[in-house]
């Protein structure tokens, strides 16, 4: 946001040297703070480009299109500012106050700024010289790969087989880029696990298995020690430290930088013990007349390599060059890798602060899904209050909520946050202080000034006007929060858009799906949205299409897409362990069927508890033991119960007619006819139904999201009550229906709500909201006044016919069983020694006293970790 000049520059001649991001940040940031001044800017870039955006350039393999990475190309229009571009500066006198380009140009200065980044460091070894060898660092090194891969696949007649020197984020990018390319791509890395500096043990792992799933192969552990030429010439061989070699038709450098500080080094200003230029808080160098900024500046001791930290210091000088007083300061501004994968195929891992607990005191709260290959963790003070750090990979959905909380008080359980719908942070506001976009340091208090003061009402008003959210986007979810939640405080109305990857609501996508026969979440997304999905767009367009086609939720590509419950069919618990919970209908089983419920729980040492939806549940169950367990249980003529599912869970009922001496209705007749036509409806949220027999109300029909309470005269249909937190009573839709007509009313509320309804909305706020209410559903339900209701019990129908007992299908399919593994460490290999103590609700070796525990914030006591949540050594609290 421009604003005057606090001291003008009076002429002054400015030379950048270097052309990048840093470089266009500063000469951007000087333009918008001092849009008047008298001053003149130089800017010297050695590449033969205007500076572009390095953090995306793995999406340069997307479009092939340099242009599409430019940034702000505008800002090189304006009189005052002179852009040099393939003329890199050779040499810096600073006595004479002049730049010298390698063409010859001389340019004079009055104050210097260095911004000349940093350089891809390659291995000492033999053969890094070879052709078809590659570091992965500009726009140039991008092209050369492209064209390599593709003349040496011509000649070769094969697949061109690649290899990656280096495991951290650039290093897996430029393996997925080479997949993209058609060349496989081995990454080999020398620490133990992938992403070491961003990410702990545990998350690394399960990064490792994420990209093997992906066609990747993982060397950790090793190190690229030479490289042999091929027969013809180029790089043919690596060869590893551990004695083994990979063959190698292109090799690609990813092992870090190191500071550009060249010039500097010439002209005698002081240089860091590791390299970089030495500045202090205002970014100033041993020279007054020069500054240096972004990653060729040592600041305590330290080169940077993220953008976060130059754009501070870019900002910096400015204010200095205007009279201010500002200072640079690190802050930690988190990790996200991105280029790997596209659409529901995507890789996600993220990070922030102390991810390893190193910090004195630090507590380590985990949760991990080694078959929905989801890891994250937190970091929190031993009193479970302040927030330390985070790992995410997988499923990086509170990434973006949580980063800005780091060093302030989380505000909430922190095992609930990271658990599978533990409520997360529910509707904690961010402080104005709190960093939202750490690369370009804008904090939540600038976010809601752009809606509040400068009247920005979409995000990419408050991109253009904070500049929020415009490098990595990381940040984009917390942004959309913060608009929305100022928008909704102004009075004003807020976009009803499922997420920043499609503009529409929830409803509007379930009718696009339906008109346009889309199948597949690819086809969905590639039609009508942007990006690879993200947590929220992906299990809401499974649920979509579960719900038209019919198809089974762990076919082809949506598996990827479902939630963590849904990729297993069953309930995780807080330990660890998993649910079985078969459905009863009516509350009915049999006694053969009650034997061998028995029987399994007796096997399996499994806790039994009778269910608040009227079912026996089975709680404890090992992820590798739950196909052995439904396949006993379907023989004797159980099937999912779809306690995980945003589904039907259960229809309550009391005995009704058949034994009460009160029922006037055979209401358990009634509550097995609708979960047997309902059963494993995909909807927005869960579905609970209440059958009563008469007007005493034993089963709390009006509790439910569809009650029915017998009459005289036949049944009473209330739609709309919710229990939880809020509880809803359900409101009367019509009465004294006979059977026909109360089926045909429940077939039209449901598929309507499933239609219209937001994701996550429960039927009571839907109602609710919906406009006219009631009386206007009442018209479309009962009195088919918009003329869809045979259309609504067609669909339903179509539910009805196409229904496949989930576990079933499951059990008589070997490549769906192969995701059911106990330990993402050692897949389909069971511990004898690992026994399951029921009333403690913990898993440890068989004998053992003394588990491996992590401390419980919310009650102070400790609670065993099971091993399969424990792909790393834990730290005994």
């Amino acid at each position: 946001m421009p604003q005057s000049s606090r001291a003008p520059l009076d002429g002054d001649t400015i030379v950048v040297v270097g052309g990048g991001m840093t470089a266009h940040r500063f000469a951007q940031s000087l333009q918008q703070q001092d849009p008047d001044g008298t001053w003149s800017l130089t800017v010297i870039g050695d590449e033969p480009y205007e500076p572009y955006d390095r953090v995306h350039l793995s999406e340069w393999f997307t479009t092939r299109d340099g242009a599409a990475l430019a940034m702000d190309l505008e800002l090189w229009q304006d009189p005052r500012i002179t852009l040099i571009t393939g003329d890199g500066v050779a040499s810096l006198d600073r006595k004479a106050g002049v730049v010298t380009t390698k063409s010859g140009r001389q340019v004079a200065y009055d104050r210097a700024v260095l911004a000349t980044g940093s350089w891809a460091w390659t291995p000492r070894a033999e053969g890094t010289d070879l052709a078809g060898a590659f570091t992965y660092r500009t726009m140039a090194d991008v092209e050369r790969i492209e064209e390599w891969v593709r003349l040496r696949g011509k000649a070769l007649g094969r697949q061109v087989r690649g290899v990656v020197v280096g495991g951290g984020v650039l290093g897996l990018e430029a393996a997925a880029a080479l997949q993209s390319l058609g060349a496989t791509a081995t990454v080999v890395e020398f620490t133990d696990y992938l992403m070491s500096a961003q990410l702990d043990q545990g998350g690394g792992e399960m990064l490792r298995l994420l990209v093997e799933d992906r066609g990747m192969a993982i060397r950790t552990g090793v190190g690229a020690t030479r490289f042999l030429p091929a027969g013809d010439g180029p790089v043919g061989t690596a060869e590893l430290s551990d004695g083994s070699s990979l063959p190698a038709d292109v090799v690609v450098f990813s092992v870090g930088i190191r500071p550009r500080d060249r010039v500097a080094r010439e002209a005698g200003l002081a240089i860091g013990e590791r390299g970089g230029v030495v500045v202090g808080r205002s970014c100033q160098t041993s020279d007054p007349a020069v500054w240096a900024i972004g990653e060729c500046a040592s600041f305590d001791g330290v080169t940077a390599g993220l953008i976060a930290p130059g754009n501070d210091m870019a900002d910096v000088v400015v204010d200095r060059f205007l009279g201010g007083d500002r200072r640079h300061h690190r802050a930690d501004e988190g990790t996200k890798l991105k280029g790997v994968g596209g659409g529901a195929d995507a890789v996600d891992a993220a990070s922030f602060g102390d991810v390893n607990a190193i910090g004195a005191g630090a507590l380590e709260v985990s949760f991990v899904d080694p078959v929905n290959r989801q890891y994250r963790k937190l970091v929190v003070s031993d009193d479970a209050k302040l927030l330390l750090g985070g790992v995410f990979v997988g499923d990086i959905e509170l990434y973006a909520a949580l980063r800005p909380l780091l060093g302030r008080p989380i505000g909430a359980d922190p095992a609930a946050v990271i658990a599978p719908d533990g409520g997360g942070l529910g509707d904690m506001e961010l402080p104005d202080d709190a960093v939202v976009c750490s690369c370009q340091n804008v904090t939540a208090g600038t976010v809601r000034g752009a809606v509040t003061e400068h009247g920005c009402t979409t995000i990419g008003q408050v991109k253009e006007c904070t500049k929020a959210g415009t490098v990595c986007g990381s940040c984009v979810p917390a942004l959309t929060k913060l608009l929305n939640a100022e928008l909704a405080k102004s009075g004003v109305e807020v976009s009803d858009a499922l997420c920043e990857h499609f503009a529409m609501s929830r409803a509007e996508l379930y009718r696009i799906i339906r008109e346009e026969d889309l199948g597949t979440f690819s086809e969905v997304v590639a039609a009508h949205g942007t990006g690879r999905g993200c947590a929220i767009c992906r299990p809401t367009v499974a649920s979509i299409l579960s719900s038209l086609t019919g198809r089974h939720l762990l076919e082809g590509e949506s598996a990827a897409l479902q939630d963590t419950n849904d990729h297993v069919m069953a309930n995780m618990q807080r330990n660890g362990t998993y649910s079985v919970i078969p459905r009863m209908p009516g509350g009915e089983v049999r006694p053969d069927q009650l034997l061998e419920f028995a029987k399994v729980a007796q096997d399996y040492g499994l806790y039994v508890h009778v269910t608040g939806a009227q079912r026996l549940g089975m709680f404890g169950a090992q992820l590798g033991d739950l196909p052995d367990i439904w396949r006993r249980l379907v023989a004797v003529g159980f099937e999912s119960g779809h306690a995980y599912g945003k589904s039907l869970r259960n229809i309550k009922t009391c005995v009704g007619q058949m034994w009460c001496r009160f029922g006037v209705q055979d209401s358990t007749t009634m509550a097995v006819r609708l979960e047997m036509r309902y059963r494993g409806l995909r909807s927005p949220h869960k579905l609970k139904f209440g059958v009563s027999g008469c007007a005493r109300e034993c089963a709390e029909a009006r509790g439910k999201d569809v009650g029915i309470i017998a009459t005289h005269k036949g049944w009473n249909l209330y739609i709309g009550g919710n229990g939880g937190a809020s509880p809803v009573h359900a409101q009367l839709l019509a009465e004294d229906l006979d059977d026909a007509h109360l089926v045909k009313y429940i077939d039209r509320y449901l598929m309507l709500y499933i239609r219209e309804a937001d994701r996550l909305q429960r039927t009571a706020p839907w109602v609710a909201e919906r406009v006219g209410g009631l009386d206007e559903l009442r018209r479309v339900i009962v009195e088919d006044s918009l003329g869809i209701g045979a259309e609504l019990e067609a669909a339903v129908q179509e539910h009805i016919d196409s229904y496949e007992d989930e576990w079933k299908v499951t059990l008589a399919d070997p490549d769906q069983l192969k995701k059911f593994v106990t330990f993402i460490n050692a897949p389909g290999v069971a511990d004898p020694d690992l026994a399951f103590v029921p009333e403690r609700g913990q898993i440890r070796p068989a004998g053992e006293a003394d588990p491996i525990t992590y401390h419980d914030p919310r009650d102070a006591r400790d609670v065993a970790l099971p091993d399969a949540l424990a792909p790393t050594e834990e730290m005994a609290r």
